[in-house]
Parts: structure tokens; C-alpha cells; sequence
């Protein structure tokens, strides 16, 4: 990260600018073409926003079907993991090779994984077809904003972002739904298996549509240039701080060398890795340190953080206050959650709407992290008296400043950048963002576990005691457990429970607002209302290319 701050438009990138003609200035003159990418674009986020979540209701009987014991929580991580470490490493894949084929190769990849995870008959395969995924999802992920980036200009990409966004909300609310039926009617292994189609049709509809404009070297140029050891470096930072993020307060305790090794070495790797990518010994970065080097984008880069962090805190959270304070199912409580996921889609519009109409970002930055804040903080008030509006109302409270600057982020943060940054700043978003959700359960589980061991006293019976002490008291916020409890021990042990949470609702309300307090620092540059890129879209009547004209993609 660059030593100093500047309100001011960095320089130029250190890679050479193309020749005026290797560009493509875009306005509103958009034919057929331009129309048909987005449904490509739409099937293809619905893939990724399915994988996100389908997994979530069959993990319990895949653990117990293949006998992976504590090594369940690799399901989720070994995707987490590859999808975050391979997000740079697309960004930069995407300048080399193109956007075109670099896409259809990470949904390629997704469908690899699904089939492997699938037919996986121990825990060891269904982890590698996992990390697979993972990084094909990672690449989606990115790869579609970075396609909107290349196609509209500045000024309009929140609407188009906001679309996406729609179909990611929709596909990530189905996804438990869909994973519980599959498992009732079906097998654990159509959980992966139902990529396989949707991952086809996004292939077929992503070569007939999304042609884009690219200016070809040779293979060997391409991987000359390639940043082996940054890349080397944002992986092995990501294995270890996930490692310890996995088995903290879990299979070891935070204070073991176990968890603090890696976590330090982890750490260590990720300053590393921002410091060799400022360094001179790198000429093609997969981050460029320029991308943070103005105070506009490096307070869109936090919020983005904060943005994600908040969305994991509460998707973990609110459900352990309605199974463990309410009473609810596991079924319940996702049914109660509803009012989080079905929100994101009117205020996400919402956001875009503002942004495309005023042509300003910071004004919604400030109403949506601290409506974040006031959100998460209220959370605090509920107890197991809170009625149904109670809870519902306060959710649609905090998702909305959650979904209204969900459009306001990447393009507050490529405002004071170029169009040739697209794809490093894109990458360097996305990247960032899955650090929020790597952190958004560790940080409140901590919290919450020693909030609880602090208030284990009021809890009368000893035995009851022994097992929710030691961190394992978020393990046993379900019905079932509370059930079994005597009525003077369910009500002590509720008690509890809403003190502990009382706290982790704070503290992520005092997150919120610090983020807050940030957003005047940034500079309200106008955003721009026309495309200057080497990447856009290309309509059919103009495959024709004259001389020193840039080639068409996969033609």
C-alpha cells in the first residue's frame, strides 16, 4: 500500500498505455450485442450466488455420510480460501488473455469442482473438488464486475452492477432452500451435481455472447509477465490465516501455538505481499500499490471490508438469537432471516437509482454505513420478549445500509482511477471484500464466546456450565439443546445468551460507525459518462477490422 495519501487521481499505471486506436470509446450507441451479454452475465452470477449458500442445509448429513468429523468446516473453507487467494490472480489472468475465455474457463472450473465434489466418497475428495469451486467461484465473482466495468461507463455502472446484484440476492436467498430439498428428496451429492446444468447453459450463452475487444501477445509474453511470486504470496497468506481461523477456538484454543503460528506467519506473508508489490522488482503487480495510494478509494476499500464483514456478522448471528433466545428451528430461524436476504434487492435498486440520477457516491456511503450502525446497534435491544415487528424491523433497518452502497463501492473506489485500471482495481475490490467475509464470523465468535465464559456464573447447573464453557457455547445456540434444559436453567441460560450478543451487536455498531466517520475524507470526483477501454463489447456488424485494429475475441 502506497506510503502516502492524495485526494488527488493517481498517476498513470506502470504498465504502457495502448495506442489510441487499441481503444474503444463507448456511449450509449449499444447494439444487440450489449443486450445479450447480460443474461450470460445474469445465469452465470446465479451459479455462483447458489454455490455461495445450497451448501449450507446438507452440510450436517455430508459430515456424517462420509464421517469427516471436525474436518466438516473444510467444506466451507476450502472454497472460501482458493476463491480469495485466485481474485488477483484473475485480474491480472484478464488483462493477459483477455475477458472472454479467462470467464468461460473459471465457470469451467466451478463445474470441474461440482462434478468431483458430487462424486466424492471421503472427505478428502469433497474437499479438493471444494477448493476447485473455489477457484472457478472466485473468478466468477470478480470476472462479472470487471465485464460490467469494461461495458458502461462509470456513471452508469451501478444500475448494471445492481442488476447482478438482484439476481446474487435471489440465488443466495434459494440457496438453503434448494440444498434442504435436494437432501429430503434427492442426495447430498445434487447439492453440487445442480451446477452442472446451470454451469452448461452460462458456458453456451457466455461464447455465443460475450464477445469483447483484446489486443493479443503471444502465450509466452503473456506468462513472462505474470506475477509468480506475488501470487505465491497472497496464497500462502490466505492458507494460513484461514487455518487458524478454521481450528481457533475450535479443535485448539487462540491462545495455542497451533493458531498463533499460522495466523502470524499469515499476516506476515499478506504485509509481504503488499510490500514486494510496491517494490521494483515487480513490473506487472497482480495489485497495483497506485490502486491505494488517494484517500477516495482507500476509504472504498475499507467500507467495502466493513460492508462485508457486517453481512457475514449478521447472516451467523441472528440466527443463533432466534434458535437459542426464541426457541426456533434451524428451518425457523432461516425463514426469519428472510427479511435480511429479500431486502438487499429494493434498496440495492434503491442505491443504484440514486447514483445513476445524482452522479454522487459519497451521500449514500454515509447513509448506508450508518444506517449499518444504527441497524447492528439496535440489534442490541432484543431480548426474548421481542415481538415479530421488533425483529423484522430492525433487520430491514440495517439491511438497508447494507444493500443501498452495495452499487456505491467499486465504482467510488475506480472514480479516481482510469479505465485501464478496471481490471486490478476490480480484482482488488473483490479480494478485499472476501477478506470481510473471511473475518466476519471469526471476530463476533470471539466476542460472543468470551462475553459468555465471562457470565458462565449465572448459570445454577455446573454440568450446564462445563459444556458451554471453553468457546462452545455458539455451538450449542440451537433449539434442540435449550429445549432439554430445566425451565430455571432454559431462562438463565437465555439470559446469557442475550447479554453475550448484547455485546457483539455493540461492538460491530461501533465498527460501523467508525467506518463512518471515514467517509468525508473522500473526494466527490465526477463520475464519468463515457467508457475508455481496450476491453468493450464489440457488435456484430463491426467484426470487420481495419488495420492496426484490436482483434475480436474468440473470432
Amino acid at each position: 500500500m502506497s506510503s502516502s495519501m492524495s485526494a488527488d487521481p493517481p498517476s498513470a499505471s506502470p504498465s504502457p498505455p495502448p495506442t489510441q486506436d487499441a481503444r474503444k470509446t463507448i456511449t450509449n450507441n449499444r447494439g444487440w450485442r450489449f443486450w445479450a451479454i447480460f443474461p450470460a452475465l445474469c445465469v452465470t452470477a446465479l451459479l455462483s450466488a447458489l454455490e455461495a449458500t445450497v451448501v449450507s442445509n446438507a452440510l450436517s448429513t455430508i459430515t456424517a455420510e462420509l464421517d469427516m468429523g471436525d474436518n466438516y468446516a473444510w467444506v466451507a473453507n476450502a472454497f472460501l480460501l482458493t476463491s480469495t487467494a485466485a481474485q488477483p490472480v484473475y485480474g491480472q489472468l484478464a488483462d493477459f488473455f483477455g475477458r472472454r475465455w479467462v470467464t468461460i474457463s473459471a465457470v469451467a472450473l466451478l463445474i470441474l469442482g461440482s462434478g468431483i465434489a458430487g462424486g466424492a466418497n471421503t472427505g478428502a475428495m469433497l474437499i479438493a473438488g471444494r477448493a476447485i469451486q473455489g477457484i472457478g467461484g472466485g473468478g466468477i465473482n470478480m470476472l462479472i464486475d470487471l465485464i460490467i466495468c469494461d461495458l458502461v461507463p462509470l456513471r452508469e455502472r451501478p444500475k448494471y452492477l445492481g442488476l447482478v446484484a438482484i439476481i446474487f440476492a435471489i440465488g443466495t436467498g434459494m440457496g438453503p432452500f434448494i440444498g434442504g430439498a435436494l437432501v429430503q428428496r434427492a442426495s447430498w451429492r445434487w447439492v453440487f451435481y445442480i451446477n452442472l446444468p446451470i454451469g452448461g447453459v452460462a458456458i453456451v450463452l457466455l461464447f455465443l455472447f460475450l464477445h469483447t475487444n483484446f489486443k493479443p501477445t503471444t502465450f509466452k509474453h503473456s506468462l513472462g509477465r505474470f506475477d509468480y511470486i506475488g501470487s505465491v504470496l497472497v496464497l500462502g497468506s490466505s492458507v494460513a490465516i484461514i487455518f487458524a481461523l478454521t481450528y481457533g477456538g475450535s479443535r485448539y484454543a487462540w491462545s495455542s501455538w497451533h493458531v498463533i503460528v499460522p495466523l502470524v506467519l499469515g499476516l506476515i506473508a499478506l504485509i509481504g505481499f503488499h510490500g514486494y508489490e510496491a517494490s521494483p522488482w515487480v513490473t506487472q503487480p497482480l495489485l497495483p500499490p497506485h490502486l491505494f495510494g488517494n484517500r477516495t478509494s482507500a476509504v472504498a476499500f475499507v467500507a467495502t471490508f466493513v460492508q462485508a464483514l457486517m453481512f457475514v456478522w449478521v447472516i451467523y448471528f441472528l440466527p443463533i438469537y432466534f434458535q437459542a433466545v426464541l426457541g426456533s428451528s434451524s428451518s425457523r430461524s432461516g425463514v426469519q432471516l428472510l427479511p435480511t436476504v429479500t431486502g438487499i434487492v429494493p434498496f440495492a435498486g434503491i442505491g443504484a437509482a440514486f447514483i445513476e440520477k445524482v452522479g454522487k457516491y459519497r451521500p449514500v456511503h454515509l447513509v448506508g454505513l450508518a444506517l449499518m450502525a444504527i441497524g447492528t446497534g439496535t440489534f442490541a435491544l432484543l431480548d426474548e420478549k421481542s415481538s415479530t415487528g421488533m425483529w423484522v424491523g430492525l433487520q430491514l433497518l440495517q439491511v438497508a445500509g447494507f444493500a443501498v452502497i452495495t452499487t456505491a463501492l467499486l465504482p467510488a473506489v475506480q472514480a479516481p482511477l482510469t479505465d485501464k485500471d478496471n481490471a486490478t482495481s476490480t480484482a482488488a475490490w473483490a479480494y478485499i471484500r472476501s477478506y470481510g467475509a473471511i473475518w466476519g464470523i471469526t471476530i463476533p465468535v470471539a466476542i460472543f464466546n468470551n462475553q459468555f465464559d465471562q457470565r458462565l456464573y449465572k448459570i445454577s447447573d455446573p454440568a450446564i456450565q462445563a459444556v458451554l464453557s471453553g468457546g462452545n457455547a455458539y455451538a450449542h445456540g440451537t433449539k434442540e439443546f435449550m429445549s432439554a434444559l430445566s425451565p430455571q436453567v432454559r431462562s438463565e441460560t437465555v439470559s446469557v445468551f442475550v447479554e453475550s450478543l448484547r455485546v457483539v451487536w455493540i461492538v460491530a455498531a461501533a465498527i460501523c460507525g467508525a467506518s463512518t466517520l471515514l467517509v468525508p475524507l473522500e473526494k466527490e470526483i465526477p463520475m464519468r459518462t463515457e467508457l475508455d477501454t481496450e476491453y468493450g463489447y464489440t457488435d456484430e456488424e463491426k467484426k470487420t477490422k481495419k488495420k492496426g485494429e484490436v482483434s475480436l475475441e474468440g473470432v
